[in-house]
């Protein structure tokens, strides 16, 4: 049976677990700061534009890290595979996650998590205000895949996704 509510401050979890019916991929967004590279676990990531090259993703102003992320230059977006879900949650819980890893960098000086199935290297094209998140543009100035599975995020459990027929 299907629960219909008017969102409001006492329906903010049933909300939550609406938004979380829609499956995810799971992303971690890098950055460089003067106090060693930092990280942040985010599945609000979407592909905007093919010319010019956009996408998009949404920190949450709650968090101890938006400030840095929104007035960032320069990120990475990894799409984590399904082998690093340790890493996920690590970042998610940990804003120093990253500073025992062994990291490349971009010409930017951006950490690169190595591993993930995707990674876009971006400079911030525009950042727009939207309630309690904001959206993050970036231009993507450089892109790298690999072939893997791909870690999923839903009803706030990460797991796997194993495809059943081809679109």
């Amino acid at each position: 049976m299907a629960t219909s509510f008017a969102p409001d401050a006492s329906t903010s979890r049933l909300l939550r677990d609406a938004f979380g019916r829609f499956a995810t991929g799971v992303t971690v967004v890098t950055i460089a700061t003067p106090s060693g590279p930092l990280g942040i676990t985010a599945n609000s990531f979407t592909s905007v534009s093919m010319e010019p090259p956009l996408i998009l993703w949404a920190p949450g102003k709650s968090s101890s890290r938006y400030a840095a992320f929104v007035e960032a230059e320069h990120f990475s977006v990894h799409i984590l595979a399904a082998e690093q879900s340790e890493l996920c949650w690590a970042v998610a819980k940990d804003r120093f996650a990253l500073h025992h890893l062994d990291l490349d960098l971009t010409d930017h000086g951006v950490p690169v998590i190595p591993g993930s199935l995707a990674r876009f290297d971006c400079s911030r094209h525009a950042v727009h205000e939207a309630g309690d998140h904001a959206l993050v543009i970036g231009l993507v100035e450089q892109a790298s895949l690999r072939d893997g599975a791909p870690l999923a995020f839903y009803g706030s459990k990460a797991g796997s996704f194993v495809p059943q027929v081809a679109l």
